[in-house]
């Protein structure tokens, strides 16, 4: 996945996306290079509009994020009701 962050870094500054740009950018941060990942990303990238890519592209929260933030509410709850519990158990 950094790999991709290496690229979209070259396709803002408006530099060419190949391999050496790429390992460039990964050995300035000192992240492992992996050669097969690199050369797999940049041939797969030479026929793309990474622009139309990005303007087709939209973040749509989910609505399982949304149910996962609700469960998590009513887990708290229950733990404050178990330690109220365990106190009163203790001090009766």
């Amino acid at each position: 996945m950094i790999e991709v962050y290496a690229a979209l870094m070259l396709h803002e500054a408006k530099k060419e996306i190949n391999e050496e740009n790429i390992k460039k950018i990964l050995s300035s941060v000192n992240i492992e290079i992996d050669e097969a990942k690199i050369k797999v990303l940049v041939n797969a990238l030479k026929n793309v509009n990474i622009d139309e890519a990005l303007k087709s592209t939209t973040i749509i929260p989910t609505t399982q994020q949304k149910e996962e933030k609700k469960e998590e509410k009513k887990e708290e709850k229950k733990e404050e009701v178990d330690v109220s519990a365990g106190l009163s158990a203790l001090f009766g």
